[in-house]
């Protein structure tokens, strides 16, 4: 029994002492006047009206690029359709070259084998001339045993 009495004394103690200890953590708060307030609120709108300007410089700012890079799109795109009408020329005039030189080629061919074609025709008739020319002269010629 004294023990608990004992414990019972300690906590009462320690309730007394701990108790008004917690009021002092807390701080109280100073008074804030009417003109704080509105000076306190000045300066935020102060702030905000910084702050919008600034983001309506940046919104141009961002316009000014976009419309930079809109033109930058237009060059790039008018440069491309200069460079494809350049290349599209140069294909046409090899394509056009090409044909040209096979049609030269193919005319010589034709022409060569016309050429071939007449030249056999003409080595033909020689030929049976010739032989037909032999076989008179050998006619001509008295036989091998005669003379």
């Amino acid at each position: 029994m004294k023990i608990w009495v004992l414990s019972l004394l300690i906590s009462f103690c320690i309730s007394v002492l701990c108790i008004p200890s917690l009021g002092y953590a807390i701080e109280v708060a100073p008074r804030i006047s009417d003109r704080e307030i509105i000076e306190g609120l000045a300066n935020i709108r102060g702030d905000i009206k910084e702050i919008r300007a600034d983001i309506r410089g940046d919104i141009k700012e961002v316009k000014a690029d976009i419309r930079r890079l809109e033109d930058g799109q237009k060059n790039l795109g008018k440069q491309f359709e200069k460079r494809f009408d350049i290349i599209q020329w140069m294909f046409g005039i090899f394509i056009t070259v090409t044909m040209v030189i096979l049609g030269f080629v193919l005319r010589l061919l034709w022409q060569m084998q016309k050429r071939q074609s007449m030249v056999e025709a003409s080595l033909e008739t020689q030929k049976d001339e010739l032989t037909f020319i032999k076989g008179l002269v050998e006619k001509l010629f008295p036989p091998k045993g005669v003379l």
